[in-house]
C-alpha cells in the first residue's frame, strides 16, 4: 500500500475490511468535508476593515449635566457564508463633561481590547453591571435602579449583544406574563382595602393631623397646617 500525504486537518476516519480496494480509499486531501481552517475566527491580530457597522446609544442620567453617546462597532466574520457571525470589535464614549474623561478613555480602550481577544466577551456584561457607586446610584425613568453609570454602560453593551445575537434575551413568555400580571391584581386589590387614604385628595406627603385624624397636615408658614380642620400648632 502506497503512502498518502495529508495536508489538510483530519476530521474523519474508517477502517477498512478485507476486500475494499485501495482505489476505493477517498483523498482525504483533497476532499473537502468540512474545511475548519477556512472558518475566520475572532482573533487580537485580526485587522480592523475600513468600514464596520456599528450602533449608537444616547445615555442620559440625573447624576451628570451632559448626556453621553456610546458607540459600538461590529465586525462581520465569514460574511455570504453559514458560518458568518457579527461581533463587538470596539467601543467609543463620547460626553461633554470633561469629569470622566480619563476613565472613560482607559475603560473603552480596555474593553476594545477585550472584544479584539476573542473568545466569550459576555463576562464583560456582568462585571459592569456590577459595579456601585459609593455616592449612591439613581432612578431611571420607568422605574429601573442603576448602582452607577457603569452598570448603566453594562445594560448597554448587554442590549447590543442582545441585538446582534450573541446574547438570549430575558424577555418573560406570555404564560409568565399573565402570572404577574395576576399577582400585581391581586396585590393592588389587597392594598386598596388597606389603604385608609387611597382617595384623599390632599397634597402628596402630607402629615396626619393630630385633631381629625387626616393626612392632611403640611407646613405652612413655618408650621404644621391641616388643611381638612384648619387646626395649627401654632393657633
Amino acid at each position: 500500500m502506497g503512502t498518502i500525504n495529508i495536508k489538510s486537518k483530519i476530521v474523519d476516519y474508517k477502517v477498512l475490511s478485507d476486500g475494499v480496494s485501495e482505489q476505493s480509499i477517498p483523498d482525504l486531501a483533497k476532499e473537502d468535508i468540512y474545511n475548519e481552517s477556512k472558518v475566520i475566527r475572532m482573533h487580537e491580530k485580526l485587522e480592523r476593515p475600513e468600514m464596520l457597522i456599528g450602533s449608537t446609544y444616547k445615555v442620559k442620567t440625573p447624576v451628570s449635566e451632559h448626556a453621553m453617546y456610546v458607540t459600538i462597532n461590529d465586525i462581520v466574520l465569514n460574511e455570504g457564508t453559514e458560518h458568518e457571525k457579527r461581533r463587538p470589535f470596539e467601543i467609543f464614549i463620547n460626553s461633554k463633561n470633561l469629569d470622566h474623561y480619563q476613565w472613560i478613555v482607559a475603560l473603552t480602550r480596555v474593553m476594545s481590547a477585550v472584544f479584539r481577544k476573542g473568545g466569550d466577551a459576555n463576562f464583560v456584561v456582568e462585571e459592569l453591571k456590577s459595579v456601585f457607586d459609593p455616592r449612591g446610584g439613581y432612578w431611571q425613568s420607568g422605574g429601573t435602579y442603576m448602582p452607577s453609570i457603569i452598570a448603566e454602560l453594562g445594560h448597554i453593551v448587554e442590549r447590543h449583544l442582545i441585538q446582534i445575537g450573541l446574547l438570549k434575551s430575558d424577555v418573560l413568555s406570555d404564560e409568565q406574563k399573565e402570572v404577574i400580571d395576576k399577582k400585581r391584581e391581586d396585590f393592588e386589590a389587597r392594598e386598596k382595602r388597606k389603604d385608609a387614604f387611597a382617595s384623599n385628595s390632599f397634597p402628596k406627603g402630607a402629615q396626619l393631623c393630630t385633631k381629625c385624624n387626616t393626612a392632611a397636615a403640611v407646613m405652612m408658614d413655618g408650621c404644621m397646617t391641616c388643611l381638612n380642620c384648619g387646626y395649627s400648632k401654632c393657633g
